[in-house]
């Protein structure tokens, strides 16, 4: 079961190279579970019983159900689609002397750089063009070895391995192609979308990892890819929302973007996208204001954002005491000054779930002297605000565009939230 869930997690990833194909991804997996897509701009009917997604920015997107029963709780699970990246710039191609064309691309999130270098990299994400006089959004992906950061050899800087600060632009931008290239690129992103290159108006690019996922170790324990925070927690969240009952709660599955860039955007955690939606599934069931803080009085929340586990190189980096590790079980993560929002309250409501779902759990706290950062599930709560525990899954390497996990993880999570849907 944890390498079946594993496999099925790592052609997730490979299929999701920006957050444009995540939600595209996760609309298909919907569609077919026999979903039904809903319009932001149109009018809403629910029926009881029913099962809908409404996407924004296509990079954003919220499931939920509605029992047959009448109900006043919703349990929502929240993650995001986003991870550290490059992104295109306007303008992008710049020559260089008469021998190569290299891309302009500014960070994306607070990334760990080293790790870009010397690897198979490509370009994903969506463009905006006019086509037959109209304004239309499409999916780019690029797939195949396009680009790469090549290092600068030892013998030109012989000080490297006694540390370097990068400067993202002059270190980080990705050689594309031979001089006589020039002018190749938005070629291949409109051939790639079916478009003429004169009817691209807008574009949100990013380059993406193009090395494969893999499961490895002694005991094939591990599992590594690119961008596992977050979607390793969005899969699971996915999973866990599909396979569970939802016959005694409004089930809830929200995948937020922006999130390692502070989340405030129209699609962000800060925005009023959440909301929105559980104010119309509030009045699409016929409910009036005061019933819908009714219902959010009784509901829950499960911030699902990966934590780190204990580096087996860097053990001191970690609290004393509050020391995850791969395959030990889900994270419950904790703060005093709420950068995670879970309290006495929601921990321990997690806990008790992850007992009826027959799976460990692990505390995560920083240590004292080491600020960490924040997620989703504060942020959230400034716009719905509920009873919510913050929680992930435990990894390596978080901000590398090559991640590590335990292989067990994500089963621990798909399980536990399907028991949290029940």
């Amino acid at each position: 079961m944890y390498y079946e869930t594993a496999e099925k997690l790592l052609e997730f990833l490979k299929n999701s190279p920006s957050s444009f194909q995540a939600v595209d991804v996760m609309k298909r997996r919907f569609l077919t579970e026999g979903f039904t897509e809903l319009k932001e701009q149109e009018r809403w009917k629910l029926e009881k019983g029913g099962r809908y997604f409404v996407t924004r920015n296509r990079s954003a997107l919220i499931a939920f159900s509605i029992p047959e029963q009448e109900n006043r709780k919703f349990h929502i699970t929240a993650s995001h689609s986003d991870s550290p990246s490059l992104k295109i710039k306007e303008n992008p191609e710049m020559k260089v002397g008469d021998a190569y064309i290299k891309l302009n691309v500014e960070k994306y999130g607070g990334m760990l750089m080293a790790p870009w270098f010397d690897r198979p990299l490509s370009v994903a994400g969506h463009i905006v063009v006019k086509e037959n006089g109209q304004i239309q959004e499409k999916l780019v992906n690029l797939d195949r070895d396009l680009l790469m950061i090549p290092s600068l050899a030892i013998h030109m800087n012989r000080e490297i391995n006694e540390g370097y600060q990068y400067n993202p632009q002059k270190d980080l931008l990705p050689l594309f192609g031979c001089a006589e290239e020039e002018g190749v690129f938005w070629e291949m992103i409109a051939k790639e979308a079916g478009v003429r290159k004169e009817e691209i108006l807008g574009h949100d690019l990013f380059l993406y990892n193009r090395v494969p996922g893999t499961i490895w170790g002694a005991g094939k324990e591990f599992l590594s890819a690119g961008r596992l925070d977050d979607l390793q927690c969005a899969f699971a969240s996915m999973e866990g929302f599909l396979s569970g009952k939802r016959k005694n709660c409004i089930a809830v599955h929200c995948m937020l973007d922006n999130e390692e860039v502070g989340s405030s955007t129209k699609q962000g955690a800060a925005s009023t996208f959440l909301r929105d939606t559980l104010l119309r599934i509030n009045c699409g069931l016929g409910r009036d204001y005061e019933a819908y803080l009714m219902t959010l009085a009784g509901s829950f929340m499960i911030s699902a954002d990966n934590a780190h586990a204990v580096h087996p190189n860097y053990g001191e980096k970690a609290d004393p005491v509050n020391r995850p590790v791969l395959n030990g079980g889900i994270v419950i993560k904790y703060n005093a000054n709420q950068k995670y929002c879970t309290d006495a309250v929601s921990g321990a409501f997690f806990k008790e779930l992850c007992s009826r779902a027959e799976v460990p759990y692990q505390t995560y706290v920083n240590r004292s002297d080491i600020p960490g950062g924040s997620t989703l599930g504060n942020i959230s709560n400034t716009q719905v605000a509920v009873n919510t525990v913050d929680i992930g899954l435990p990894q390596l390497a978080m901000h590398s565009p090559y991640e590590t996990a335990g292989v067990k993880d994500t089963w621990y999570l798909c399980r536990a939230l399907e028991e949290f849907y029940a």
